[in-house]
C-alpha cells in the first residue's frame, strides 16, 4: 500500500487543470494509496483556490466548487491530514538553519516539509508529491523520494 505525502503545490493540481494533473490523479486513485497532508495544506489549498479567482483563472462560484471537492476528500478520508505539533516547528527551524543559507526554502515550505518528515520517521513515505522544485530538492537531500508532478 502506497504512502504519499502531498504539498499544497501538487495537490491543488488535482482540483484545477494544468501542467501535472495527470499525474497527481494517477497517484491519488493508486489502490490503497494512503494520502497525507498537513493541516497547513488545508490552508494553502484554500488560498490557492483563493488566489486563482483573483488572479482571473477561475470565477468565484468555481472556487466554492473547488472548497467542495477538497473538504470532501477530507471527509471521505481520501486526503488525510496530519496536525502540526511543536516538534515540526522545531524541525523546520533546523531546515531553514540547514539550508536556508544556500538555498531558498520559505517558512511554509519548512513546516511542511518538517510535517512530512515527521511522518516519514513514524513508517517510511514512498513519496513526498512536490510541484516546487526547490522544495523537492531540500526533500531530496533529506531523504526523502521525491515525485515532482510538474
Amino acid at each position: 500500500m502506497p504512502r504519499y505525502f502531498f504539498d499544497t503545490s501538487a495537490l491543488i493540481k488535482n482540483y484545477h487543470v494544468e501542467s501535472g494533473t495527470a499525474e497527481v490523479q494517477r497517484l491519488l486513485s493508486e489502490p490503497g494509496a494512503e494520502i497525507f497532508i498537513s493541516r497547513l495544506a488545508w490552508v494553502e489549498t484554500l488560498s490557492g483556490f483563493a488566489t486563482k479567482v483573483r488572479t482571473g483563472l477561475i470565477l468565484a462560484q468555481e472556487f466554492q466548487r473547488l472548497r467542495g471537492l477538497f473538504l470532501a476528500d477530507v471527509k471521505r478520508k481520501i486526503l488525510r491530514p496530519l496536525r502540526v505539533l511543536n516538534s515540526p516547528y522545531q524541525l523546520a527551524s533546523d531546515l531553514v538553519t540547514t539550508y536556508g543559507p544556500n538555498r531558498q526554502i520559505r517558512t511554509l515550505d519548512a513546516l511542511q516539509l518538517a510535517v512530512a518528515l515527521k511522518a516519514h520517521r513514524t513508517q517510511p513515505l514512498d513519496g513526498f508529491v512536490c510541484a516546487d522544485q526547490r522544495l523537492c530538492d531540500v526533500a531530496a537531500l533529506e531523504g526523502l523520494a521525491v515525485v515532482n508532478p510538474s
